[in-house]
């Protein structure tokens, strides 16, 4: 039975699974567009997207064939986004915590991790967002895609077909904690670095010293010494 499936058009891929993935067939199942009108990003953000060349794109994963727990699952995720990635365009992908995908300094790609309850099977549906070919970022200055930092002009639909089966055949194997706790922090963007933190609309200047096993990120900040953050208890300026 077909686990990906194509829309000419859609809103967001994150609300359309519902229509793909079925409670007879729980494999994980996945809808994918390149016009993609409203997609969602992290804490309610939208993820804009050129009709035609990026990919959107969210795979259902029933939550009892997952082995790790969800910030776990969240890095391992980041982790084969930016294997496939690295090994596609030849370019070093590093990973912004806790979930953007980073190419010289730009964002190419947000991955967005939803826990839902489809066709009554609870799932963590993983949406990605792929900037491919786009080459106008004028009013997204952090932004950039595949094309634009490598030079790579990949076709989508082969490219989508492929991040499909590397996610499928990779994503519910099982991995130690340790060894995705390693990774993300072997492939973290600027770890060990001076940047620039905005703290409760405070500036600081910092330096990311690893990933914790509760998900938490530890940045040695300038005043405040080794302090821990959850999701959005501090933006990176960089």
């Amino acid at each position: 039975m077909n686990s990906l499936f194509y829309r000419s058009q859609c809103a967001s891929t994150q609300d359309e699974i519902f229509h793909y993935f079925s409670a007879k067939n729980p494999v994980p199942t996945a809808v994918y567009t390149f016009n993609q009108t409203k997609g969602k990003g992290q804490y309610g953000n939208s993820w804009e997207s050129g009709a035609g060349l990026n990919l959107a794109y969210s795979l259902a994963v029933p939550v009892d064939r997952a082995t790790l727990p969800a910030h776990l699952f969240n890095f391992r995720t980041a982790q084969l986004l930016a294997e496939f990635v690295a090994n596609l365009t030849l370019a070093p992908a590093a990973i912004k915590w806790p979930n953007d995908l980073i190419i010289k300094d730009k964002k190419v790609s947000g991955l967005l991790i939803e826990r839902r309850t489809l066709d009554a099977v609870p799932c963590y549906i993983v949406g990605i967002g792929l900037n491919v070919l786009q080459t106008n970022f004028d009013n997204l200055p952090k932004a950039a895609s595949l094309f634009t930092q490598t030079g790579l002009k990949p076709d989508l639909k082969s490219l989508t077909g492929d991040l499909h089966n590397w996610l499928s055949e990779n994503l519910l194997q099982p991995v130690p904690a340790e060894e995705v706790l390693r990774h993300i922090n072997a492939s973290l963007y600027r770890k060990d670095v001076i940047s620039v933190f905005e703290i409760k609309n405070i500036r600081q200047n910092g330096i990311i010293r690893s990933v914790e096993a509760d998900g938490r990120l530890c940045v040695e900040l300038e005043e405040d010494g080794l302090s821990h953050f959850s999701h959005k208890e501090l933006e990176m300026l960089y």
